[in-house]
């Protein structure tokens, strides 16, 4: 298998950094972090804690999402998606590492930590997304999307193993210090992995002319660029829709997954640990086969695959009672997640022109990061309206089934021609 342009090495610190910075994903966004959020930090306030929750995650989402383009755009002329990407992970490193020091009752303090530190990770997720032509091809886009993602899930699987037992005590009062602990190390875990990509990985092409002008003024200038030839890029519009409104199933249920499990079928922190090792390895399966799977048959169909197994897990986390079933569907939860994500990203480099990776994927942060915001924020509002966190679950597969008849409408071989046509070397 021949990689563009990139040595091994750098496809080596590329896919590294989805194993460092899944970290954040797991401790802070999904597994620890969350948990502790609701029941410590929000203590006493039941489910009005998940719509405070749910209001982390639009935030920061919201912010991201305003960013993304513009931001996007100056990395593209200045060759600079690698500096943009160094920057924003270390705001996440530094910031989730703060969360340390968030105790009880500390609610305003343990939002605006938390903001900051997801707008550092989903922000860096919009350059490192846009490498992914620099360390691939056309033809393998699925495949190394797909080795990301699976990276991804066995870093997972390595820091719950050494978070493990500090978390053991539980979320016990004589055990907090060793859960706070573990966003300590989740954020040196981070960093540590992610100096291959910061010092190893040479992002490929030539800055754009007038480096002296302001960034405001580039940046804006290539946005609007982008508009104007917005029409010649329909499939990419429509693709990014229903990205928009699929995604949202997604990150609601990497949001909540874990106080579902723990509020409403009372899951013990053991059995919370052993699910999500199941998750993170089915991720790994599900990242890897339905990559290649994309390459063979087509990143939109094997989309809609994926969207078919999320509306059955949703339907089987509705009407499980018992933690047995929980755990299966579990499994099937982990394929879904690691398959729509990855073979979602190859999809936008298929349809992105040269040249403009960064900003384009700023634009598909922006269906991801907006989506996010309003995802996890209706499960909240649903959750303590309804005072049922399984309607809220059920809410989530709307998502899956408009998002699928969305990207019925997409041509994705249109799209790929597109754009082909308006690829162009870099100046």
């Amino acid at each position: 298998m021949s990689f563009k342009k990139s040595t091994r090495t750098e496809l080596f610190s590329w896919l590294l950094y989805d194993f460092a910075n899944t970290s954040f994903t797991v401790m802070v966004v999904t597994f620890v972090y969350s948990v502790y959020f609701r029941d410590i930090v929000g203590k006493g306030l039941g489910n009005k804690a998940d719509l405070l929750w749910g209001l982390n995650g639009s935030i920061s989402m919201v912010i991201v999402a305003l960013l993304s383009p513009f931001l996007g755009a100056i990395a593209d002329h200045l060759r600079a998606k690698k500096k943009f990407l160094v920057c924003f992970a270390l705001i996440c490193i530094v910031f989730g590492g703060l969360l340390f020091f968030v105790k009880e009752g500390m609610i305003i303090e343990g939002m605006i930590l938390f903001i900051i530190a997801n707008i550092g990770f989903q922000g860096g997720n919009v350059f490192y997304n846009s490498l992914l032509p620099e360390v691939s091809t056309q033809e393998n886009y699925g495949r190394i999307s797909g080795y990301g993602w699976a990276f991804g899930y066995l870093g997972a699987i390595v820091i719950i193993l050494i978070c493990k037992p500090f978390l053991s005590g539980g979320f016990e009062e004589a055990n907090l210090s060793n859960v706070r602990l573990t966003f300590l190390i989740s954020a040196l875990f981070y960093l540590f992995f992610s100096l291959p990509i910061f010092f190893f990985f040479k992002e490929r092409g030539q800055g754009g002319k007038g480096r002296d002008v302001s960034y405001i003024v580039v940046g804006f200038g290539r946005l609007r660029e982008t508009f104007r030839n917005l029409k010649q890029f329909k499939e990419l519009a429509k693709y990014l829709l229903s990205y928009f409104v699929y995604i949202e199933g997604v990150t609601t249920i990497i949001y909540f997954s874990t106080i579902y499990a723990k509020e409403t079928l009372h899951f013990k922190i053991s059995e919370l640990i052993l699910f999500y090792l199941i998750v993170q390895t089915t991720g790994i399966l599900g990242s890897i086969f339905f990559g290649w799977l994309a390459d063979k048959i087509s990143s939109k169909k094997t989309i809609g695959i994926t969207l078919f197994i999320w509306c059955l897990v949703v339907i089987g986390a509705y009407l499980v009672e018992d933690k047995t079933i929980f755990f299966i569907i579990g499994i099937f939860s982990g394929i879904a997640i690691g398959s729509s994500q990855s073979v979602s990203r190859s999809m936008m480099a298929l349809l992105t022109p040269k040249d403009k990776e960064a900003e384009f994927f700023g634009f598909y942060g922006v269906s991801g990061r907006l989506s996010a915001a309003i995802g996890p924020l209706t499960f909240g509002v649903v959750s303590a309206w309804l005072d049922s966190q399984r309607i809220a679950v059920l809410f989530t597969m709307s998502f899956f089934i408009i998002g699928f008849v969305l990207l019925q409408r997409v041509d994705e071989e249109k799209g790929i021609r597109a754009a082909k046509y308006f690829s162009h070397p870099a100046s």
